[in-house]
């Protein structure tokens, strides 16, 4: 089996033949025809089949006839990611070598002026990311009127960072007559509502069940501690130990632990890289040429690397955090065992990952292997205060639940002691001696006890002696007469 039969030009045939390839992979093999008949086309294949070759051959055969007008591309192709954008382009750049088609690249990271200066000379292929891509339309400087064909990419990955609202108001600026490419690795309800309201009777082309993983690459788990210098302890080992390691990704859930992990590598002497989505272009696009061209051995990255890239001969992969979806899951290790080759896949889990296995070995359809490591003593973690202060905080909460022992109680004298309580149990104490039961034998004088008591506690008031005014008669003889009248009753 060869290109010869797929019915694609003599131009792309030869660029093809130029790189090596002879035979066709399954989904480009059923997907080429019916490109170049103009149907549309809904791929479910997984990672690393060469589903990208499956439409980029195809469309450079058909865009031999025509040109391209400023400001109005002739092809749109929509990838998730700058990365996956960039690798498409390099793609075009590699078979469309003969031909002269203009390319633009619209992805974040890059001027807007640059980009417009590559729209004004007219586009042939425009290869884009959404957000970029409405960022274009809303200025006013790009129109969709005049796309041909439209191609959607890792759709699942779109749904997954949210741009399904993009794709939506993009597949409404195209002409409804375009010709539409949706290539997917899974199919949840949302992607199949999507597919039956913008796909025209597309032509269905499955190559293998979605979400399986290659069988060219060998899975298993390890169990590793819960604490994150445990972990990375076991990332290391599992580093020096490794068979046949020529080269590795390893993926983190957050893009926080991208940067910490990357610097613990580092400090305890591995070549080792990052990529997630919050580095600039440039730097991303830095550390993954190093990393084809085997500059770094190793490269930390987020789930921003986990689908679509094609680096060759990926050896191993590492997901030093389970992943939250499974389907991220057969992306990761979908990295390596591309085209044929061995790879091997190795998941560090703890006690609370349990859920997320089971997931994972629910879509794949078989359990992953447990990989048991014979117990090593916990090297010291060089990165610093990051893993000393988990130990420094386990060692708190010990001593912490420890009995204290009782600290020994000096006699002092009763003065002092009466001095530091409190003044409320000072008058307490006071106040039951005052009513406490007196002695029936004993008599008492009433009056000489009151008066021997201060104003404010005795009970009976002292008399108050009469003042000379108080005795002698009122004299009225100042107020008015009415004032002096009796106050009759009403009756």
């Amino acid at each position: 089996m060869s290109f010869n039969h797929l019915g694609l030009s003599e131009k792309v045939l030869a660029a093809v033949a130029a790189t090596g390839y002879t035979a066709p992979t399954p989904i480009q093999d059923q997907a080429i025809p019916h490109v170049l008949a103009r149907r549309d086309v809904l791929g479910i294949a997984q990672t690393g089949t060469g589903k990208t070759a499956a439409f980029v051959l195809p469309m450079l055969t058909l865009l031999e006839k025509g040109r391209a007008r400023a400001r109005m591309p002739r092809t749109l192709i929509l990838e998730p990611t700058r990365e996956l954008a960039a690798q498409v382009k390099e793609q075009f750049d590699k078979y469309g070598a003969g031909q002269k088609l203009n390319v633009a690249l619209l992805i974040g990271g890059v001027s807007f002026g640059d980009q417009d200066v590559k729209l004004t000379r007219g586009v042939d292929v425009l290869i884009a990311t959404p957000g970029r891509l409405l960022d274009h339309t809303e200025r006013g400087g790009l129109l969709l009127t005049g796309v041909e064909l439209l191609v959607i990419d890792e759709a699942d990955r779109m749904l997954d960072m949210g741009f399904i609202p993009d794709i939506e108001r993009i597949c409404k600026l195209v002409p409804f007559t375009r010709q539409t490419l949706f290539f997917t690795a899974t199919m949840p309800t949302e992607i199949r509502r999507i597919t039956e309201t913008f796909l025209h009777n597309p032509v269905k082309i499955e190559v293998s069940r979605p979400a399986s993983t290659a069988v060219t690459v060998t899975q298993s788990q390890v169990v590793a501690g819960r604490e994150p210098h445990q972990k990375r302890d076991m990332l290391r080992r599992l580093l020096r130990g490794a068979v046949d390691l020529k080269n590795a990704i390893i993926f983190c859930n957050r893009k926080r632990d991208v940067a910490l992990l990357t610097r613990s590598l580092q400090r305890h002497g591995f070549s080792v890289g990052a990529l997630h989505g919050d580095m600039d272009q440039t730097a991303r696009m830095a550390a993954l040429d190093q990393f084809r061209k085997g500059e770094l051995p190793l490269l930390v990255a987020s789930d921003v690397a986990a689908r679509g890239l094609d680096i060759p001969e990926v050896s191993h992969v590492f997901n030093f955090d389970v992943p939250h979806h499974p389907d991220d899951y057969v992306h990761r290790i979908g990295r390596t065992g591309r085209a044929g080759r061995l790879g091997t896949a190795v998941t560090l889990v703890t006690s609370a990952d349990a859920k997320a296995v089971a997931a994972i070995e629910k879509l794949i359809g078989k359990e992953i292997p447990r990989d048991s490591i014979a117990d090593a003593p916990v090297e010291a973690d060089a990165a610093g205060e990051e893993d000393a202060a988990p130990a420094r905080r386990s060692r708190s909460r010990k001593s912490s639940a420890e009995p204290r022992p009782a600290r020994e109680q000096k006699a002092e004298p009763r003065a002092n002691r009466e001095e530091r309580r409190p003044r409320r149990e000072r008058s307490d104490n006071n106040r039951r001696d005052r009513e406490a039961p007196r002695p029936e034998n004993q008599e008492i004088d009433d009056n000489a006890a009151v008066a021997a008591l201060p104003p404010s506690i005795g009970r009976i008031p002292a008399p108050r002696p009469q003042r000379q005014r108080d005795l002698e008669p009122a004299d009225h003889s100042h107020l008015p007469a009415f004032l002096l009248r009796p106050i009759r009753a009403r009756g």
